[in-house]
């Protein structure tokens, strides 16, 4: 059984900095991309950033050139490095593993959420 295990939110003031950080774990032989949702109350999940197992990147207009995505494919561990936070940033932030690869089959598969909180 795979899972995925996110760490790093919290609350922090506008303009400071978080690192998340998501370990998929179980019987895995490849990933194809991992990335980083969010969904705020009352609002639709969003994509924040994805990367595939090559390194290509896509991210949010809203978040490019303050969040940073990077990922370990021999750990299947992601990061996403959230610099200059804004109060809208504000949500719970879900990891996503697409096109895990295992014994058996392929799936794809979400973190519990961290909750991010930035004051104002």
């Amino acid at each position: 059984q795979v899972q995925l295990a996110e760490s790093g939110g919290g609350l922090v003031q506008a303009g400071g900095s978080l690192r998340l950080s998501c370990v998929a774990s179980g019987s895995i032989f490849a990933i194809n991309a991992m990335g980083w949702y969010r969904q705020a109350p009352g609002k639709a999940r969003e994509l924040v950033a994805v990367m595939s197992r090559g390194g290509s990147t896509n991210y949010a207009d809203s978040v490019k050139g303050r969040f940073t995505i990077s990922r370990d494919n021999a750990k299947n561990t992601v990061y996403l490095q959230m610099d200059s936070l804004k109060f809208e940033d504000t949500a719970v932030y879900y990891c996503n593993a697409e096109g895990v690869v295992d014994a058996t089959s392929i799936n794809d598969y979400w973190g519990q959420g961290t909750q991010v909180t930035v004051s104002s």
